[in-house]
């Protein structure tokens, strides 16, 4: 490290610098330094995380010093640990995810819970999916249900990078098929009307909101999948209004959206002509995802 404060050669232990590098993070403002320091640790060595705590008195080999040096260095940026490691964990299953992708996030694991409450295990079924950015959500569902087909989109060319190898690293090239253009727009034709369900993660930060959130979000990951418009529901908006024209007559939407945003989003569904709503709680207890379902008798 450059910092005065680094370990000096003799003292590259790996519980040495696991110590260096969880009070370096804190002083940099990172919210979980400890945990950061051991999986940085572990990504610059190539092991798992358990084998530093039998490794404590073990020293550093050159390369793996050199490594956690630039590791440490871009964290310390807040550039997302995702980015450096190139791996997060989504329902189970690591995706490869880096620069220009969204990082999944565990509150989206509950949409992916909504969803497959209304994904039968045995029927066949077709979801569209709305910006699929890693791919996290479309893999999960089509993993999880084995008769489902999900043709999914992304204005993002990065994003299609991501995904296209995460959907052939999970073995669901069969079942998913990704599309690159702006919402609904790269659908076939003859796919209109068929859905059986539309799933989306959509941006939904408020413009003005931006600038208050971490730097993780604010300086490394894409705009374009965090901010719609000056309420944050202008891209959400649109995939109300356009889903009647894609799902077939007893199809469903659900939307992951702020909690604030919970009770507007279920009003768009109604007034759209969605016969009933719910609001479901992340893990954390926060309202955050609305469904909606076209027949009330479904």
């Amino acid at each position: 490290m450059s910092d005065s404060t680094a370990p000096t050669d003799d003292v590259w232990t790996v519980q040495r610098i696991l110590q260096w590098t969880t009070d370096f993070l804190r002083q940099k403002g990172v919210e979980s330094p400890r945990l950061e320091a051991e999986l940085l640790l572990a990504h610059a060595r190539n092991c798992q995380r358990i084998r530093l705590y039998t490794d404590f008195e073990s020293h550093l080999k050159d390369n793996e010093r050199a490594r956690m040096r630039d590791f440490v260095k871009r964290r310390a940026r807040r550039e997302p640990l995702a980015y450096i490691t190139g791996q997060k964990e989504f329902y189970g299953r690591d995706f490869t995810v880096g620069s220009g992708v969204l990082v999944p996030r565990p509150e989206t694991e509950t949409l992916v819970d909504v969803c497959l409450e209304k994904i039968s295990i045995h029927r066949a079924t077709l979801v569209c999916e709305v910006g699929f950015g890693s791919g996290c959500i479309a893999v999960t569902l089509a993993k999880q249900r084995p008769s489902l087909r999900v043709s999914a989109t992304d204005v993002s060319s990065h994003a299609l990078k991501y995904a296209a190898g995460n959907v052939t690293n999970h073995g669901v090239q069969h079942k998913v098929t990704l599309c690159e253009g702006d919402c609904y727009n790269p659908l076939p034709a003859e796919q209109a009307g068929r859905f059986d369900g539309i799933v989306s993660n959509p941006p939904y930060i408020r413009a003005a909101e931006l600038a208050l959130l971490s730097p993780e979000v604010t300086i490394h990951e894409p705009q374009i999948a965090l901010v719609s418009g000056e309420d944050g529901l202008l891209l959400v908006r649109r995939l109300i209004t356009e889903a009647l024209g894609w799902l077939t007559e007893e199809g469903w939407m659900a939307l992951e959206v702020d909690p604030a945003q919970c009770e507007m989003v279920a009003g768009l569904f109604t007034e759209t002509g969605f016969a009933t709503t719910a609001i479901h709680k992340d893990l954390s207890g926060n309202d955050r995802i609305v469904s909606a379902e076209r027949s009330s008798g479904k």
